[in-house]
């Protein structure tokens, strides 16, 4: 019983420090392809010199603390509205649940988008859109809070990973992007020290 029991602690410290591995993997991963994002003239919302002098976004320290699982809860028969921009315009989503989590005990609920011309598009018809604030906000981070992408889970729990959240391109070329205004429900009274940081040396 006893070899049992430590060949079951053995295979749980693995298996942990596996999901670890594959866990940083996943943010490491999404930090070289958000900065190969911003290095590439195609896709990038840098023009001139702030294109010219970009090398790589500045990021928290990876901590997974910020990676949580939530309860979901669909939001049933949702109602599509115009969710306001940064431009002054609307773009239509609608809600598609409620994400119910933990951090260091506390309590937190965010609300989960779908934006309903991106779902007509079969790449994106998966595609989760989670805008959210944070005490980081004007710090940190941009002042007009972070996003993060997301995918439809099989079950009533969905992944959090706040290590892969990021700034709007308004953030960086107020001009020529048009971004999704956080709702006042998404902001969150904690700091999450996670994802992308913000250097304000972009002219707006």
């Amino acid at each position: 019983m006893k070899k049992l029991s430590l060949l079951m602690l053995l295979l749980s410290v693995f298996w942990n420090a596996q999901t670890k591995k594959e866990n940083l993997k996943a943010v490491e991963k999404f930090q070289n392809e958000l900065n190969a994002e911003y290095l590439n003239p195609k896709e990038s919302p840098l023009r001139g010199d702030n294109l010219t002098n970009f090398k790589k976004h500045p990021f928290f320290p990876v901590n997974l603390k910020y990676r949580v699982k939530a309860k979901l809860t669909k939001t049933e028969n949702p109602v599509p509205f115009e969710l306001p921009t940064s431009s002054g315009r609307f773009q239509k989503y609608r809600e598609y649940g409620t994400a119910e989590f933990e951090i260091d005990g506390k309590k937190y609920a965010l609300t989960i988008y779908q934006n309903l011309r991106l779902i007509e598009m079969e790449k994106y018809k998966d595609h989760l859109f989670l805008p959210f604030r944070d005490e980081t906000n004007g710090k940190e981070t941009y002042g007009g809070g972070k996003y993060m992408d997301l995918r439809i889970p099989k079950g009533d729990e969905i992944v959090l990973d706040f290590n892969q959240s990021y700034q709007p391109f308004c953030a960086y070329n107020a001009f020529d992007y048009n971004c999704p205004i956080v709702p006042e429900k998404n902001k969150l009274a904690v700091r999450i020290e996670a994802g992308v940081m913000y250097e304000d040396v972009y002219h707006h």
